[in-house]
């Protein structure tokens, strides 16, 4: 629109603010709804106050809490409205309890991990304190309707974490406005209107991820809302060491948008200003909303009155002039001064809504006490009772002393009750009554409740959930043609996009060039830019796009261009893709799927196959490593029929090879956690994935011709790894196995093993020593040689599996060397 706002600084927005107001009267409506803010912003102080004496008296793990923020934080929630969505940090409590999304009973409750989401409605006990988030999810795994709640997407630890999902938050809006197919989402958007709002503390302003966002939100014109909470620190570090010129905003003058050029507006205030901060937050979501441009507001002269968190204290760090000055500028003094200066209201009046939020956060938290404690309560009485019995029945003395210890224990949790069972039944071993019966029946029925307290909805349980995909082989005739494998995938995505109106796909050259492969050649020209498009070289806001797109309905695919390049946006995959399911107990899911290829090519950075860093870093997603191009078509049709994210590998030698074109493309499925046997044999069995399978199976002619028959099996995925126990039950046959990829010396491979021969019990089926076969423990050098010299070679395949065979019949097999 062409539009351009001035550099609006707290002056100008007090003149704003001035010019507005009739003669410094108040309505009656106003002055109550001031006097409510007030009230609510010393709720929200006294929580803080109180949480932080709860941990310090051992009743709590840890605390962080928002006072200093309350009044910059009302004023955003005013304007914050149903359908828009919040990405924020550990600071957030006020607005929270502003928008009517949190109470001090639910607050006290994560306090003290009450794992329940009836108590901790944000993430069931498993996130600490100040970690919220929206249920966006009904119990059997459907969407709500988002447009008629506020909604907040699930807070991260990590710093500027939350920053790359806002950027897709915001994005899907302008998908949703653009994108004709999607009118009838009606249930995601309202047309486009929905602003993202986004909260970070200055000092994590200095990270990467923010500066990666606030590029890319500018490029992208997007509806964010982003507030800077400015008090001065970054834990104990003052930001003269953290943000040139001591300023973000100063800093960020760059991106200020003037004319038709694309860019940010920023807004400046001071947190202490409530009617400075209601112009600023007015003006800023107007902007936001209507003109998807976004807004960046920098909230200066932030306090902390009670320092960073329980883990310390700031009179460490701050001067005896800056705790003065903190005291002075306290948002919640100075909005009471102002108040009485306006006779808004007395001293007094003010005193008694203090005194009456005192007693709310108190009830709050003594509700949430009892409530937390009760349960635990009845299981502690319980098991005392059982623990008295058997001492009395098998007269041991340690069991009555086990039983005094955690009778004397006030403060007793589970982990307490267990352990003092578990323990008696190391005192009680050998002995047979019906009490030590009854005691291990609690305890196996304990263990169940706990893993779905605490292990469970790392994956979907829901009937959607992709395991449920039935299997869909690809069909073929007569006619089928020999097509590059490029071409699969490229006809498969075409299927994709012309089934599924919510899917798009975007990533470095994805769009105008269809991708470096061509996997994507001609789909932008016959879908829009929209759905198929361009991305800067930014691998994190690429995620992040597709995190917050898929957060709000859409089914996006994120195209990171090579599998060495995940690692620029695998904390981003690690902390906040694979583990939102489990961390809101499946209140929240994002079904994004992350499109790579990888594998061997040329050089340390297009090579590199870290799957080991992959599976140990992404529970909580589908890794899928297909030998061709068709198996991962199979796997995108797999996901897309479910509701969890994935990680689809292709084999970057594939593209250019043949395969044939399935009748059915677009239909057939490549299921999950379901390993094909590739080839049947009797000798040996042979484990493998991806490139390196291709180049075993080769080998089988080699490999027969010597004598050696060979059962092959392509994994298909590693995460999930072989459900049905296909391997072991192939190694009961051969006795013999070996596993075989182009990760480290202990990645992938070890992975495997363990589950074949531990989980399986494939140990009690082995005849030969089992191995694994691997490139080396470096990163493969460059060109042919050194992906010779670096990877398992076809040579160095065939002469491992000769081995084990040599090994066991030395007289069939001679020697090589």
């Amino acid at each position: 629109m062409g539009l351009s706002f001035p550099f609006l600084t707290y002056d100008v927005l007090m003149a704003k603010a001035q010019a507005t107001k009739s003669n410094n009267k108040f309505t009656a409506a106003k002055k109550k709804e001031i006097l409510a803010d007030y009230k609510l912003g010393w709720l929200s102080r006294h929580m803080s106050l109180l949480g932080r004496k709860e941990v310090l008296s051992g009743k709590a793990k840890f605390g962080i809490f928002g006072d200093g923020k309350e009044i910059p934080q009302i004023a955003m929630a005013k304007y914050f409205q149903n359908g828009d969505f919040r990405s924020g940090y550990y600071r957030d409590q006020t607005f929270m309890l502003a928008i009517d999304s949190l109470t001090p009973q639910q607050f006290f409750a994560q306090l003290y991990a009450h794992a329940d989401v009836e108590a901790d409605p944000f993430s069931g006990g498993r996130q600490m304190n100040a970690h919220f988030a929206t249920r966006l999810l009904n119990e059997d795994g459907t969407w709500k309707d988002q447009t008629k709640t506020k909604n907040t997407s699930a807070d991260m630890s990590p710093t500027a974490s939350q920053m790359i999902r806002l950027l897709g938050l915001a994005q899907a809006s302008k998908v949703y406005r653009n994108v004709e197919e999607l009118k009838d989402f009606t249930q995601f958007s309202n047309k486009g209107n929905e602003v993202a709002f986004g909260t970070i503390g200055d000092a994590s302003t200095s990270e990467g991820l923010f500066w990666e966002t606030i590029n890319a939100a500018g490029v992208l014109q997007v509806p964010i809302v982003m507030s800077v909470w400015d008090d001065g620190y970054g834990i104990s570090v003052s930001k003269e060491f953290q943000t040139t010129k001591e300023s973000i905003s100063e800093v960020l003058k760059g991106f200020q948008k003037f004319g038709d050029t694309n860019g940010w507006e920023i807004i400046k205030a001071k947190a202490w200003d409530y009617e400075g901060l209601l112009v600023a937050y007015e003006k800023a979501v107007s902007i936001a909303r209507e003109d998807h441009i976004p807004v960046l507001i920098h909230v200066e002269e932030v306090t902390q009155p009670q320092g960073h968190s329980t883990s310390g204290s700031h009179e460490r760090y701050k001067s005896k002039e800056r705790l003065q000055w903190e005291n002075e500028y306290c948002c919640l003094e100075q909005m009471k001064r102002w108040i009485v200066k306006n006779k808004i209201a007395t001293i007094k009046a003010l005193e008694k809504l203090e005194n009456e939020a005192e007693q709310e956060s108190l009830e709050g938290k003594n509700a949430a006490w009892a409530a937390f404690m009760q349960p635990i309560k009845d299981e502690k009485a319980y098991i005392l009772e059982l623990l008295n019995q058997i001492a009395e029945e098998t007269g041991i003395a340690k069991v009555s002393d086990i039983a005094r210890v955690l009778k004397n224990n006030a403060t007793a949790i589970r982990r307490h009750i267990i352990s003092a069972a578990r323990r008696t039944l190391y005192e009680i071993r050998g002995t047979n009554s019906s009490l030590r019966d009854q005691l291990i029946a609690w305890l196996k029925e304990s263990e169940s409740v706990n893993a779905e307290r605490y292990n469970s909805h790392l994956l979907s349980e829901s009937p959607n959930s992709p395991m449920n995909v039935e299997e869909i082989r690809p069909a073929y005739s007569e006619d089928s043609p020999k097509v590059d494998g490029r071409v699969v995938v490229r006809d498969n995505f075409d299927k994709i996009f012309e089934k599924y109106p919510n899917a798009l796909v975007f990533g470095e050259d994805s769009g105008k060039l269809g991708d470096v492969n061509l996997g994507l050649d001609g789909m932008q020209e016959k879908y829009g830019e929209v759905r198929v498009s361009d991305a800067g070289i930014r691998e994190a806001t690429i995620l992040g796009q597709g995190i917050g797109m898929a957060v709000r309905g859409l089914r996006p695919i994120a195209e990171i261009q090579y599998l060495d390049y995940l690692l620029y946006c695998f904390q981003g995959m690690s902390d906040d893709l694979a583990t939102l399911r489990y961390r809101t107990k499946a209140g929240q899911a994002a079904p994004l799927i992350v499109r790579t290829r990888g594998h061997r090519l040329e050089g340390i950075w297009h090579s590199g196959s870290p799957m080991g860093m992959i599976i140990h870093g992404l529970r909580g997603m589908h890794v899928c490593v297909p030998r061709n191009l068709t198996s991962a078509a199979g796997f995108y049709n797999t996901l897309f029929r479910g509701d969890d994210p994935g990680l689809i590998i292709e084999p970057l030698n594939a593209y250019r090879l043949k395969e044939q074109l399935p009748d059915n493309i677009g239909e057939f499925t490549t299921p999950l956690g379901v390993p094909e046997i590739v080839k049947e044999g009797s000798d040996i069995t042979v484990v493998s994935y991806g490139s390196t399978f291709n180049i075993i199976e080769s080998l089988l002619p080699q490999l027969e011709a010597v004598g050696i028959s060979i059962e092959l099996i392509d994994v298909r995925t590693l995460l999930p790894f072989d459900v049905n126990h296909t391997i072991v039950e192939s190694l009961k046959k051969t006795n013999r196995i070996i596993f075989i990829d182009e990760d480290v010396p202990g990645g992938a491979t070890a992975f495997m093993m363990e589950h074949v021969l531990h989980e399986q019990g494939g140990y009690f089926h082995l005849d030969s020593a089992p191995k694994c076969l691997t490139a080396k423990a470096h990163r493969p050098a460059y060109a042919s040689d050194g992906d010779y010299f670096s990877k398992p070679s076809a040579e160095d395949i065939f002469e491992a599996i000769y081995g084990i065979m040599q090994e066991c019949e030395p007289d069939r097999f001679g020697d090589i060397y």
